[in-house]
């Protein structure tokens, strides 16, 4: 009698087996919707992912809600920078103690540039974005800003920044710092701040910069030789840690909390996002991660 049971039960096991092995074989098993893409949950209290092709919405919350945006601010400045005409990414800059001055007052995080020391708009560059260089948007204000005295020009720099956002149609982002450090009216959300890194990415330097893990740069002294600099760290976490990482840049402060903006590529497909206002920086790039491979599945 247990024999009697016990080959039904084979019985049954082998028509399963050979069931499973007909749908497989015949491609019907779409277990895929069953898992589907199901939303993601983040900590963040605002996000925005979009199809950076086509500019299609992937994901959304509190997309449109003004926040602070902390160092992502610099996505912008680097913007402005490079629209600059006739732009000479060689030409140097000298290094300030306004500046310095400026980092250590406000407890910012810098470059750690040199006063003195010339350095390039190219090496700016790339103090601004990875190491998140607050001396280094000081400098690079000043230098692109009009007008005879630095105060000027950095609040000229400032006009051309918000001049590109409504340039892009942009209605919830305004700026009054070059990098994050503002006077309470630096704000954007997460669908305007996406919206900019996209537009910056269409840079090939830009690109190029904010896929960047270290960098080294060779700036020149007073007396004319050549200091190395201690390597830049990126610190955008994801270009270790998430397949496919091309940028974009991280933010963080007392009002803004952890923000990111971030975009990756996988298979021709890029997706481009922002988190803000999430809890720690493992948190951001959690949720910006759970944000990418959700949009990723999306696309399919």
């Amino acid at each position: 009698m247990i024999t009697g049971i016990q080959g039904i039960r084979l019985r049954r096991a082998a028509v399963v087996v050979v069931s499973s092995g007909a749908l497989l074989a015949t491609g019907a098993l779409t277990a895929a919707p069953a898992q589907a893409v199901t939303t993601p949950s983040i900590v963040a209290k605002g996000g925005y992912v979009m199809n950076n092709t086509t500019g299609s919405s992937l994901y959304t919350k509190a997309a449109d809600t003004q926040r602070s945006t902390g160092s992502t601010t610099k996505i912008m400045t680097a913007k402005v920078v490079l629209a600059q005409s006739n732009l000479n990414l060689d030409s140097k800059i000298t290094i300030k103690k306004i500046y310095s001055d400026y980092v250590v007052k406000n407890n910012a995080s810098q470059a750690h540039l040199i006063v003195g020391d010339k350095v390039t708009v190219r090496q700016l560059l790339y103090g601004l974005m990875l190491p998140s260089g607050c001396d280094a948007a000081y400098a690079l204000a000043d230098k692109y800003g009009s007008g005879s005295t630095v105060d000027a020009r950095v609040k000229s720099f400032i006009g051309k920044m918000n001049t590109a956002a409504k340039n892009l149609g942009l209605k919830n982002t305004h700026f009054d710092s070059f990098d994050g450090i503002g006077n309470g009216k630096n704000y954007s959300t997460p669908r305007d701040l996406t919206k900019i890194a996209s537009s910056a990415m269409k840079s090939s330097t830009f690109r190029t910069i904010v896929k960047t893990k270290s960098y080294i740069a060779k700036t020149v002294t007073k007396t004319g030789s050549i200091r190395t600099m201690n390597a830049w760290k990126n610190t955008n976490g994801l270009l270790s840690s998430y397949s496919g990482t091309i940028g974009v840049k991280t933010g963080s402060g007392p009002e803004a909390k952890y923000c990111l903006v971030f975009a990756a590529t996988r298979n021709g497909r890029t997706i481009i996002g922002t988190v803000l206002a999430s809890t720690s920086i493992t948190q951001r790039e959690t949720d910006a991660k759970k944000l990418l491979t959700y949009g990723f599945a999306k696309l399919g």
